[in-house]
């Protein structure tokens, strides 16, 4: 599963940044890891530096063997909660995405 990771202008996207996403993700979704190909995470900050609530955004898409892409978005005051709300989304998603193949 390769995992890339992108940012707008507003946030710059260190190794350790880039460490802690890559192995908050793989964690969560190990099981999934022999159907995904590839996961892309794009953090963008919405108000362009300017504190406030909600300002960072996180969109995770996962491409998954023999299915569309399935994506999922979350906004949260931090990097990490927006990653975190938006892993839990991306698990739900991919559920009930691999569950219906699996029903077939």
């Amino acid at each position: 599963m390769i995992i890339q990771i992108n940012s707008d202008k507003n946030i710059q996207v260190s190794e350790k940044l880039e460490a802690f996403v890559s192995e908050k993700i793989s964690r969560a979704l190990r099981r999934f890891s022999g159907r995904i190909t590839r996961i892309e995470v794009h953090l963008s900050d919405q108000n362009a530096g300017k504190s406030g609530a909600d300002d960072i955004q996180c969109r995770i898409e996962a491409r998954i063997k023999n299915l569309q892409p399935v994506t999922v978005t979350a906004r949260s005051d931090t990097r990490e909660k927006a990653l975190g709300e938006a892993i839990d989304k991306i698990k739900s998603a991919l559920d009930s995405a691999i569950g219906k193949l699996s029903s077939k």
